[in-house]
């Protein structure tokens, strides 16, 4: 899985560069994200390019919240496809995790 980080200020924007966040590739997603994790962090997760989200993915993506918490972090999600967001909301994601429209407004809000 590739991923592109960039830090802006004190927060650290990831953009996930996959059509998808599935069982198939959540491992490599925690091994990119999982350095990205320092104490007083926030993260900024850009998934505009994510199509597809499983179960797997959104264990991964809540695994990435708590060991941000767990640091004293933050987590920040934007760029939901209207798929994704609609599995956000199923599994009620969308309660536990800001949710952004854009990278832009996600930044400003973190």
């Amino acid at each position: 899985m590739k991923i592109h980080s960039e830090p802006i200020n004190d927060i650290v924007v990831v953009d996930i560069l996959a059509d998808s966040l599935d069982a198939g590739n959540t491992r490599e997603f925690r091994e990119a994200i999982t350095p990205l994790i320092t104490p007083g962090s926030t993260l900024v997760l850009n998934l505009e390019t994510v199509r597809f989200l499983d179960s797997s993915g959104c264990g991964s993506i809540l695994s990435c919240l708590r060991q941000l918490n767990a640091n004293e972090g933050d987590l920040k999600v934007c760029g939901l496809q209207k798929t994704v967001r609609a599995v956000f909301e199923l599994v009620r994601i969308h309660r536990i995790i800001d949710i952004f429209e854009n990278r832009d407004e996600a930044i400003r809000q973190a």
